[in-house]
């Protein structure tokens, strides 16, 4: 995919509270129908870049791009609007809710007119079930079920399949497989990969190095705020990798470049 133009693009920033540098220097770039996986052990400034990219925080200094063309966000709905969807750890689901309810939160199809319009279960279920089952979880296929009685696994997929439903571009996952069992996180890998063969850009952030290798085509290892390593599927092995995590060589260095 050499000669792209990202969708979205990092270029030297950095981002301050106050006089708390919390990331340095961070480069990164990810392609549409690719997925980076973003590493990195808790403090590592993972949850400040998520939430830079998301909208919720303007880098401090240093460029944000979209298709080439430097952007700046107010606010997490700007980042929205341009196709950047978050899915966190739990999906942001409602527990109470039912599939199609849920899956339509805030822009609610109706029927009737005027001050007679009712929500439309029946297209919201439709639409929400068909959405979940075209990326192969075969078991939701009713949508009056409440979200309190789905796997982890199936809260996920139902989160990415609305997010690419209501057109992203661009998919920040926060931690997916976390807490998840074996069978539920293999359910959330294969819909990485069907975001992934759909254009979608993602961003996947783990602490599972297996689970990331499974799904990432580029890498990036951060520790104390800043990009560690940057590479791509094949060049470093699992023990390698998990190595960047623990410190390794990787801290070495950064210590070498914080004292200089």
């Amino acid at each position: 995919m050499s000669g792209q133009t990202p969708v979205i693009e990092l270029r030297n920033v950095d981002k301050s509270f106050g006089p708390i540098d919390v990331l340095h220097d961070i480069s990164l770039s990810v392609n549409a129908g690719e997925v980076l996986c973003l590493l990195g052990d808790n403090g590592a400034g993972k949850s400040t870049l998520i939430k830079t990219l998301a909208g919720v925080h303007r880098p401090t200094r240093g460029q944000f791009l979209m298709d080439g063309a430097e952007v700046s966000f107010e606010r997490p709905r700007d980042a929205q609007e341009k196709g950047i969807a978050t899915v966190h750890q739990f999906g942001g689901t409602f527990p109470l809710m039912t599939i199609g309810r849920s899956f339509f939160v805030g822009v609610e199809p109706t029927k009737g007119w005027g001050p007679f319009k009712v929500f439309d279960r029946k297209t919201a279920n439709a639409i929400a079930v068909k959405a979940v089952r075209d990326f192969g979880i075969t078991r939701i296929d009713d949508g009056d079920r409440l979200i309190g009685g789905l796997s982890g696994g199936e809260r996920q997929s139902l989160a990415i399949a609305r997010a690419v439903h209501f057109g992203a571009r661009v998919l920040i996952l926060d931690e997916p497989t976390a807490a998840l069992g074996v069978k539920q996180a293999s359910h959330v890998l294969r819909i990485v990969l069907e975001a992934k063969r759909r254009g979608i850009a993602v961003v996947f952030i783990t602490h599972q190095v297996t689970h990331a290798m499974a799904v990432g085509d580029q890498y990036a290892v951060l520790i104390r705020g800043r990009v560690a390593a940057n590479f791509r599927r094949g060049e470093k092995s699992r023990e390698e990798i998990t190595d960047l995590m623990a410190g390794g060589e990787a801290l070495a260095d950064l210590d070498v470049a914080m004292e200089g």
